[in-house]
């Protein structure tokens, strides 16, 4: 790839990761069109990840399970374990770590790699890519479609083009023949909304976006226009940050969309608690604490709005999180509201074993101890006997809302996203 200078950077993606975990472990599941799903019991519950049989007939991430049915009759579902998935996870990482100390996650299922400094070890980026897609399979029994480029955005780019089980190079030489023909939500971070306001304005590919003029791009999309401007050049020079840094879990969160408008604070407090019970229970599974709470809402206009808080004193508390949460909300200053969806999430995570728990001056240790057992014993009587085995007095006051309140099943893992 081009001269001495110039970066060599792999982004490797677990094929179908949840869906292929689970094929190990059932090989029935290599035979049939399958899906992992949070909650195979709910009718409402998402399709989490799909295996190539489930795809080749229009199986998509985040369909419901209705909808994965009526593409395809004879699917079967698994429920998800995430537990599971992140012990893989681990162990790719693994062999990452062989080839170069500068990895940094991107979620579960993927990672970056700069290998730079590896070329003159292992050969050039696409011999160590070729070398990593090997080992996994070898040691891990996991295939991955590997990015070979010169900078974090085009070997994203490039792990997307081909899959499953491939190795794509993109250089400074080619890289416009690859991309420039792609729909422009082919590039990282052109979500649905970005999309929506580029096609508005007749951007449709990734060559109509990087021959826009930057001031029109910032006057619908803001700074961040100017970003993706870049991106679609090839001008991104973010480093992968070294091994260590950051776990590969970066937030726990979960979000739903309820079946009617909630109108009115009580309304608000159950779902707040529903999910924040969801959030707690995912963090002590996972072993984690959290600094920072964020809420997410929705209202019947479909305008989103989001506001986060930092706290001092990292928690896993599905109280402390409800009650922070709903002090995020009264921030917002609504007065009459028709919220459709909402979503809260933790982040800034830290090992709960390593954390030091600080006292508040009106707690004794005795109080702080008892509500942790207290929480710890309710999420192991739910994992037991089902999460409708115990519940909080104000999940009975409204049937429609509370027939959500399973949720913890329907948890998403959430990749802090990508700054520059």
């Amino acid at each position: 790839m081009g001269n001495n200078d110039e970066r060599v950077i792999l982004h490797v993606d677990l094929n179908n990761f949840y869906a292929s975990v689970e094929a190990l472990h059932n090989a029935h599941y290599r035979t049939v069109p399958m899906a992992v799903c949070g909650n195979i019991e709910l009718r409402h519950g998402v399709v989490l990840a799909k295996n190539q049989l489930a795809k080749e007939k229009g199986v998509k991430t985040g369909d419901t399970i209705i909808e994965a049915k009526q593409k395809c009759p004879n699917i079967e579902f698994c429920q998800a374990n995430f537990s599971l998935y992140l012990k893989f996870s681990k162990l790719a990482r693994n062999i990452y770590e062989r080839y170069t100390d500068r990895v940094e996650s991107f979620g579960i299922d993927e990672c970056w790699l700069d290998v730079t400094k590896s070329i003159k070890l292992f050969g050039s980026g696409q011999i160590i890519a070729d070398r990593i897609r090997n080992d996994l399979i070898k040691e891990v029994g996991l295939t991955a479609s590997v990015g070979v480029s010169f900078n974090k955005i085009f070997a994203k780019l490039g792990s997307d083009y081909k899959k499953p089980n491939a190795t794509t190079l993109i250089t400074k030489e080619n890289y416009k023949q690859i991309a420039f023909p792609l729909p422009v939500e082919s590039l990282i971070f052109v979500g649905k909304a970005t999309k929506k306001k580029l096609n508005h304005i007749g951007i449709y590919t990734i060559a109509d976006l990087a021959n826009c003029e930057v001031k029109i791009l910032k006057d619908i999309l803001g700074v961040w226009g100017e970003y993706l401007h870049d991106f679609a050049n090839g001008k991104d020079n973010s480093e992968v940050k070294p091994c260590g840094v950051y776990s590969v879990i970066k937030s726990v969160g979960n979000s739903t969309t309820t079946k009617r408008d909630m109108t009115k604070d009580e309304d608000l407090k159950i779902i707040i608690n529903l999910l924040s019970e969801s959030v707690g229970a995912r963090l002590k599974e996972y072993g984690f604490k959290g600094k920072c709470v964020a809420l997410y809402i929705r209202n019947s206009d479909l305008q989103t709005q989001s506001r986060q808080k930092s706290i001092d004193i990292p928690t896993n508390s599905a109280n402390e999180i409800a009650k922070i949460a709903y002090d995020i909300f009264k921030s917002f200053k609504y007065t009459n509201y028709k919220l459709r969806s909402l979503g809260v999430q933790v982040s800034s995570l830290v090992k709960e074993d390593e954390c030091k728990t600080q006292l508040d001056m009106f707690q004794s240790v005795e109080d702080i101890l008892k509500k942790e057992t207290l929480e710890k014993g309710i999420d192991k009587i739910r994992t037991k006997f089902g999460y409708n085995s115990i519940k909080k007095a104000i999940m009975y006051t409204d049937e429609s809302l509370t027939e959500l309140n399973d949720a913890k099943e329907e948890n998403v893992i959430h990749p802090i996203g990508f700054k520059r």
